[in-house]
């Protein structure tokens, strides 16, 4: 399902702050379960993309905690922070024929029933109750993203979503 236009880095997280003097630094991560980020490697950091081994890693309370190899100190662990964190889209294990990646969804038209088009999904989040769609068009609309009562069909060969929502929402 990957295709020329789907981006080659994939965003997991990024780097919030140092953690003690030795190198280590805080993650905030986008995978779940959180410590999922530790199973990618390399990482390519920041935007220049420059790929970095983690030495070591581990789950710390709500978060993530990581070492990367050349990263002896404090000091150099600080230059880190802010820095996505992505890897090679080849990383990823492919989903199955039920499932998706949200940056597959990113970049998709957003059409209801009635074959009014909302817009460009920009990117999605999670409520914790469901995921949300963030499409952009004539307007910002969020959107729920619920199979069969509000989400009817996901065409990536057409590159639309079909909806079932009103378009005054």
């Amino acid at each position: 399902m990957v295709s020329q236009s789907e981006p080659e880095r994939v965003v997991l997280g990024r780097i919030s702050g140092v953690y003690g003097v030795k190198g280590w630094v805080k993650v905030f991560s986008e995978t779940l379960p959180r410590e999922g980020i530790l199973d990618y490697r390399p990482w390519l950091i920041g935007s220049g993309a420059e790929p970095r081994q983690v030495a070591e890693g581990k789950g710390h309370g709500k978060g993530v905690i990581a070492r990367l190899e050349g990263c002896a100190d404090r000091d150099q662990a600080a230059l880190l922070i802010g820095q996505e964190i992505a890897i090679h889209r080849s990383q990823l294990p492919p989903p199955r024929s039920d499932e998706f990646y949200w940056i597959d969804l990113e970049g998709l038209t957003v059409i209801n029933s009635d074959g009014v088009e909302f817009g460009q999904v920009s990117h999605l989040f999670s409520t914790g109750a469901n995921d949300v769609l963030v499409v952009l068009g004539d307007r910002e609309r969020l959107i729920p993203f619920v199979w069969d009562d509000v989400i009817k069909d996901v065409d990536f060969e057409g590159g639309r979503i079909r909806v079932d929502w009103d378009p005054e929402f």
